[in-house]
């Protein structure tokens, strides 16, 4: 774990010296009653509409590249959606970033649930092709970037991001089940979670620098992870016995 505390002290240096310390909305609104507040998700048609409307909005304020503070009624304003009424869908702040997270966390695993195409034909290019599937999104989705990469992220947001992070190592693991033979793999499960982490924190070092996730650093977190599974797994996986091409 020494390594994971490293890059976590990395994160704090660059965000202090990048301006991550900053959160992605104004300091000058207080919770209400605590992080853990929650958004009101609305049951009928036209108010779902407005709560995408409204998260749609943030997304494109956090998109911006400049370190501003985005506040509630900025996004009110963007949407053109009267305050008192976001308010009504989102009590403080923190609400509504946890529900902007949870929405990029579903389309996160909308595309780790795609089968790879062409089938990988090693271990190996489950890991580096993931990964740039990966990296492509969040490089097209930058507020989902600063969401989760910055410095200044909530506790529920980082909550949430972690609890992705466990499902993300999950099918993972599950994808690696389904094309080799890991039967002698018990632990699968937690070493894709701990290669989910290496990425992350490397990624993050590349948000803090560059704004995006360069090709260099998605070099790097792919020889990381790659080689921190050859720590366990043999450098050739048979096929799953079930496999018939």
């Amino acid at each position: 774990m020494a390594i994971l505390r490293a890059i976590a002290a990395h994160r704090g240096r660059s965000g202090r010296s990048h301006g991550r310390g900053r959160s992605a909305v104004s300091h000058g609104e207080e919770d209400d009653a605590g992080a853990a507040a929650k958004g009101r998700r609305p049951q009928r048609r036209r108010g779902q509409a407005r709560f995408e409307q409204l998260l749609d909005a943030a997304e494109r304020l956090l998109a911006v590249p400049e370190d501003r503070d985005v506040s509630l009624a900025m996004v009110a304003e963007e949407a053109d959606v009267p305050l008192p009424s976001l308010y009504h869908f989102f009590p403080n702040r923190n609400a509504l970033l946890v529900a902007l997270a949870e929405r990029f966390i579903e389309r996160l695993g909308e595309n780790a649930h795609r089968p790879l195409d062409p089938p990988p034909q090693r271990w190996q290019d489950i890991i580096l092709r993931r990964q740039r599937i990966g990296a492509d999104w969040l490089n097209g989705h930058p507020a989902a970037l600063r969401l989760f990469m910055g410095a200044g992220v909530s506790v529920d947001v980082r909550t949430l991001d972690l609890r992705g992070n466990a499902s993300l190592a999950r099918v993972r693991a599950d994808e690696f089940r389904r094309w080799f033979d890991c039967s002698a793999l018990p632990r699968l499960d937690d070493w894709m979670a701990i290669t989910i982490g290496l990425t992350d924190g490397i990624w993050a070092i590349s948000w803090a620098e560059h704004r995006r996730v360069t090709d260099e650093c998605l070099a790097e977190s792919g020889a990381a992870a790659v080689a921190y599974l050859r720590t366990y797994l043999p450098e050739v996986l048979a096929r799953h016995p079930q496999d018939t091409r």
